[in-house]
């Protein structure tokens, strides 16, 4: 038999033996089915990282569009009435792909903007821009409304993001199926474009984006900086540390010099960080989060 084959029948035979467990155990819960897969795990039937996919699967059937969403104080946004020139450094600064389009306030989407359609008035020779020309449609969904449920509409109306809409019909935030996979697998990198081992992005003046796993040996090295690594390792532990919880999306904390802005993170870790050089300084302080309106 040669390898390949050989590879076949171990993972038929692991497979057959994970099947076995979960019909002998009858797990009559959550917690006990996860108890099941982390003796899977143990007998080296899956590997860590399945392990942990398997239980995010399992948490984002529990998660709800609210427990995510961008809220609508922290979404970028572009207004409806506005000129191209002053559409265009929202667009670059943010490096985002999609944008809801506001009428007289937040509350308000009226639609959505992809940024590759703003490309046909660029030029000396581009037609006039209307926004109502390129504004496309925009999905709405509630607050209440299962993560499992958005993420097989997403797949099924190829749709990216969503408008939350609160009980009286106004936006209360956004959700794009990127957040939702997030939950599952882990940081998608799509609008900050790293280069390969790179973990500093540098995006304008005193403007920086950072994966959350930077150590602080490399975040010293890169702004010349001392910050102390004895109590935790990254950027991101050193954020958490500084607000005293696991943080939400959009929550900025002051430490030294730098502000530092939560733009991605999940239940179990800091993933992406918006971060700010102040030369003006500071105390660590907290500012809004998540909840902020």
């Amino acid at each position: 038999m040669n390898n390949r084959s050989n590879g076949h029948s171990k993972l038929r035979q692991g497979l057959r033996q994970l099947l076995m467990s979960l019909v002998k155990a009858e797990p009559e819960s959550r917690e006990e089915l996860v108890a099941v897969l982390k003796q899977a795990r143990a007998r080296h039937l899956m590997d860590g990282e399945a392990l942990s996919m398997m239980e995010a699967v399992l948490q984002v059937s529990e998660l709800r569009v609210r427990d995510i969403m961008i809220p609508r104080a922290r979404m970028v946004v572009v207004e409806r009435d506005r000129p191209m020139d002053e559409i265009l450094p929202v667009i670059v600064e943010s490096a985002h792909s999609r944008f809801p389009v506001i009428g007289d306030d937040r509350s308000e989407v009226v639609g959505i903007l992809l940024a590759k359609d703003l490309l046909q008035y660029c030029g000396p020779s581009a037609p006039s821009f209307n926004m109502r020309d390129v504004l496309r449609s925009a999905v709405f969904v509630p607050e209440s409304k299962r993560l499992n449920v958005l993420l097989k509409e997403f797949r099924l109306s190829r749709n990216h993001m969503a408008i939350v809409i609160d009980e009286y019909g106004g936006a209360a935030g956004l959700i794009t199926i990127e957040d939702v996979l997030e939950q599952i697998v882990g940081e998608i990198e799509d609008e900050y474009d790293f280069d390969e081992g790179a973990y500093i992005l540098k995006r304008g003046r005193d403007l920086y984006t950072a994966k959350a796993h930077t150590t602080i040996e490399d975040f010293n090295e890169f702004f010349h900086t001392d910050f102390m690594d004895d109590d935790y390792d990254t950027i991101g532990g050193m954020v958490v540390n500084a607000l005293g919880h696991m943080p939400s999306r959009g929550e900025t904390v002051d430490i030294g010099d730098f502000r530092f802005t939560v733009v991605r993170a999940d239940s179990r870790k800091v993933r992406l960080l918006n971060i700010e050089r102040r030369p003006d300084g500071g105390q660590s302080v907290t500012t809004g989060g998540e909840d902020e309106k």
